[in-house]
């Protein structure tokens, strides 16, 4: 149930809206090695933020930690389609993000998931 509820959150912070069917909503469960844990950090917000910047299929990144756990991290993914994550992977940004983290994930479970209902302030 807690999960349930979790999800709903990260899709009202998404700031995303439902109606649009084509667009592709992922969850990516996330295990960094405690030890090296900032320097994940520091090439997740680089990838995210130039993902964002220079990719227009790529809509929204929420990323959040656990606050019993800061090593296990969960990222609520928006693209605008299927083929734009698959474009999304292809780049060199993201590339060069998977190849510098892959030492520092223990583990990496992604979910594709479908919008159930959206909710959030106008202005959020």
């Amino acid at each position: 149930m807690k999960q349930i509820f979790f999800v709903l959150f990260l899709l009202m912070a998404s700031q995303i809206y439902a109606q649009d069917s084509n667009r592709m909503h992922r969850i990516a469960k996330i295990k960094v090695d405690s030890k090296q844990l900032d320097v994940y950090k520091s090439l997740l917000n680089e990838q995210m933020n130039t993902a964002i910047k220079v990719e227009p299929g790529v809509l929204s990144y929420t990323a959040v930690a656990d606050k019993k756990d800061a090593t296990s991290i969960i990222i609520f993914e928006v693209y605008a389609s299927v083929e734009a994550y698959q474009s999304h992977i292809l780049t060199p940004h993201f590339k060069k993000y998977k190849d510098a983290v892959k030492d520092m994930v223990l583990s990496l479970e992604l979910i594709d998931t479908d919008v159930v209902c959206l909710a959030k302030k106008e202005n959020f």
